[in-house]
């Protein structure tokens, strides 16, 4: 197998015992990543990650699985990386824990280098896909967002306020993203009376 990745990554190996700590830290560097190694605190990991930025991390879990669920919930806070956990025991409650704090991945061992490489490309798409969804949601509640205040505006009905965000849209070659945000942002920026002046005059006889 040709273990060398197309492009090296930044991955964060943290806690363990210092062997082990050791042994990980030379796998991932023999992947051909640069492999920060940190045994620590709580706060030394939270001031590594905001220096290096790390695109993957990688925690060790033995018998301190308390402290492990800790960094794993820290990291993913403060680096907003994906994390994958070597178990060198076999603990399902940790598992389940971990999920509920941004665990991506878990594999055993972590000596086999396949499975590593493997974990490290996994966990990469599937944070790639978490985000492209997320940013999916927040498009989402951000046009629905404009169509309430352009329903409110000019007295239409939610269909008539998603023409006038598309006619928009075309009319000024925008996305309708960028006119849902433009409006958005324009409604906030009002002073609350100057909110509610703009819907009576919106709902005035004159209104286009």
């Amino acid at each position: 197998m040709d273990t060398e990745p197309q492009t090296p990554l930044r991955v964060l190996v943290a806690d363990g015992r210092p062997a082990r700590l050791e042994e990980i830290t030379r796998a991932v560097a023999s992947l051909g990543h640069e492999a920060i190694p940190r045994q620590g605190d709580l706060n030394g990991i939270g001031s590594i990650t905001a220096a290096v930025r790390p695109d993957v991390a990688i925690v060790i879990v033995g018998d301190e699985s308390v402290q492990a669920l800790k960094l794993i919930g820290k990291i993913v806070h403060e680096a907003s990386c994906p994390v994958i956990a070597i178990l060198d025991v076999q603990d399902r409650t940790f598992i389940r824990e971990a999920a509920k704090r941004g665990l991506f991945a878990y594999i055993t061992g972590g000596d086999n280098l396949e499975e590593l490489q493997s974990s490290i490309d996994i966990v990469l798409k599937r944070f790639a896909e978490y985000h492209d969804l997320e940013g999916a949601f927040s498009r989402r509640a951000v046009t629905e967002r404009a169509k309430g205040i352009l329903m409110e505006r000019h007295g239409v009905d939610e269909q008539e306020a998603f023409s006038l965000l598309r006619e928009q849209s075309r009319r000024t070659n925008r996305k309708i993203i960028d006119v849902a945000e433009s409006v958005v942002a324009s409604h906030t920026l009002l002073p609350r009376s100057e909110r509610l002046s703009a819907g009576d005059v919106a709902h005035g006889p004159d209104d286009d």
